[in-house]
């Protein structure tokens, strides 16, 4: 007796739960349930990177090139965006900079994003967190990519 007391015991509450559920699934759909939902596009961020014209004296070899960098590496920190907000930049500190700023934009000049892009923002008096790409000193067309790529972020 005892047994078939603790058999119900535990049975009843399974048999409670799966006739709930066929209940649930039994009711039917009402308009607005039946409708398939659509999920909301995700609104896609401009990559400039992709839309960036290539700059003057520069193969679309190395351009391609300079995309592919841009968007393996920069983009870790800087973002897709350019605007500083990479998967990598919420642990730094100093922030990335944001290639969009109007100011900065101004006044810096191609020789020294190129430099920065070469030899790491500590060769410039900046973050040492910004490192260097030594490996893109023997590819000057490359790297004036990567400048006419962070230009193509100027507002």
């Amino acid at each position: 007796m005892r047994r078939t007391i603790l058999c119900l015991t535990l049975a009843v509450p399974f048999a409670l739960v799966a006739c709930q559920s066929e209940k649930k699934a039994d009711k039917p759909a009402t308009a607005a349930a039946a409708k398939p939902a659509e999920a909301p596009k995700p609104a896609e961020a401009p990559k400039p990177a992709e839309a960036a014209p290539a700059a003057a004296g520069v193969s679309a070899e190395a351009m391609a090139e300079a995309k592919t960098i841009f968007e393996t590496r920069c983009s870790t920190c800087h973002g897709l965006t350019g605007a500083g907000d990479g998967p990598a930049a919420a642990a730094l500190n100093p922030k990335p900079r944001s290639y969009s700023d109007p100011e900065w934009q101004a006044k810096v000049t191609d020789d020294h994003i190129a430099q920065v892009i070469v030899k790491g923002g500590d060769s410039v008096g900046l973050s040492p967190l910004m490192t260097a790409n030594p490996d893109l000193e023997s590819k000057p067309e490359v790297v004036k990519g990567l400048v006419s790529i962070i230009r193509s972020y100027k507002k």
